[in-house]
C-alpha cells in the first residue's frame, strides 16, 4: 500500500503541482499542514486512499480546491464555502483594510455588506470591530445559509444576515460605511468559461456587457443609505478604475479615489457622502 510520499507524488504529477494535492490529502485525512513533515511515511487507509484519489481527479478536472475541502481561509477565519458562494480571494481584503480605517475601533457604528456570499468581508469587519453592527445582504438563500453557518462557527455575534437584492432589503436604514464585492467581470469574457470561473457561481462573477451594471446599481443607490461622511467601498476589475470614479462623482460622492492591489492595479474605489 503506497505511503503518503508516494501518494502525494502521483498526486502532483497528476495535477502538475503539489501544494493542491497536499490540501486534499490533509482534508482526507483532517490533519494540519504540520502532519506532513513527520509522517510521509505512513500508510493510509483504502477508504482514505480512495476519497483521495476521487477528489484528486475532480480537482484534474477543474473544480476548485475551496469546493472541494468546503473551506477557504480569508483575513484571520477560516470559512466554509460552498458552489452558492464565490471563492473568496486574497485581493478582497484589501476592501476590508481600507473600511476598518474608516470605522471607529472604540465606539458604536453601522456597516453594511452587500451581496455577502460566504459572509467573508461582514465576519472580518465585524470581527475587528465588535462595536460595530454589521448587516449582510444576498439575493441567495443558500448563500445566506452558508454566512450563517460561518458566523456561528467564529461566534461573531454582532452581525445579521438578510435576504435581498443589494440595498432592497435595507429599507430606510442608514449606516456609517457600506462595502461591497460585486459581479464586475463582462458578460462575453472568455475567462468565465476557464479555470475555477466555471464552477462559481455566475450571478456573482458577470455583471452585463461592460461588468458594470450591479454597480451602477450600488453607487447611487448606497448614497440614500448612507450617513453624511459615511463611505462606499466597493471592489472592481482592474481597468474599471476611470469608469467607477465618474459614477461615483456623478452620484455626488465627495473624496473619490480608487486604490491599487499588490500588483498596482486598481482594485478598490469609493467615495464619501458629504451631505
Amino acid at each position: 500500500m503506497p505511503d503518503v510520499r508516494h501518494l502525494l507524488a502521483a498526486a502532483s504529477a497528476r495535477l502538475g503541482e503539489r501544494t493542491d494535492a497536499e490540501l486534499l490529502l490533509l482534508h482526507v485525512l483532517r490533519q494540519p499542514r504540520s502532519w506532513l513533515f513527520a509522517h510521509a511515511d505512513d500508510e493510509p487507509d483504502t477508504d482514505a486512499q480512495t476519497a483521495f484519489s476521487s477528489l484528486v481527479e475532480r480537482r484534474a478536472a477543474g473544480e476548485p480546491v475551496a469546493y472541494l475541502t468546503g473551506r477557504r481561509g480569508f483575513w484571520s477565519l477560516e470559512l466554509e464555502v460552498s458552489p452558492a458562494t464565490l471563492i473568496p480571494r486574497p485581493e478582497t481584503e484589501l476592501l476590508v483594510e481600507l473600511a476598518l480605517q474608516r470605522l471607529p475601533s472604540d465606539a458604536a457604528c453601522r456597516a453594511a455588506d452587500l451581496g455577502t456570499g460566504s459572509g467573508a468581508i461582514a465576519l472580518a469587519i465585524a470581527c475587528e470591530r465588535p462595536l460595530a453592527r454589521v448587516v449582510a445582504t444576498d439575493a441567495s438563500a443558500a448563500a445566506l445559509a452558508v454566512a450563517r453557518r460561518n458566523a456561528q462557527r467564529h461566534t461573531i455575534g454582532n452581525v445579521s444576515f438578510v435576504h435581498g437584492d443589494w440595498l432592497v432589503p435595507l429599507a430606510d436604514e442608514r449606516f456609517d460605511l457600506i462595502v461591497s464585492n460585486p459581479p464586475y467581470i463582462e458578460a462575453a469574457d472568455p475567462h468565465l468559461a476557464q479555470g475555477d470561473l466555471r464552477f462559481e457561481p455566475a450571478s456573482a462573477l458577470a455583471s452585463g456587457p461592460d461588468g458594470l451594471d450591479d454597480i451602477r446599481r450600488i453607487v447611487p443607490d448606497a448614497h440614500a443609505h448612507l450617513h453624511p461622511d459615511g463611505w462606499l467601498l466597493f471592489e472592481h476589475g482592474w481597468n474599471q478604475g476611470a469608469a467607477v470614479r465618474a459614477l461615483l462623482a456623478e452620484a455626488g460622492y465627495a473624496d473619490v479615489f480608487s486604490a491599487q492591489d499588490l500588483e498596482q492595479r486598481d482594485r478598490v474605489s469609493g467615495g464619501r457622502r458629504s451631505v
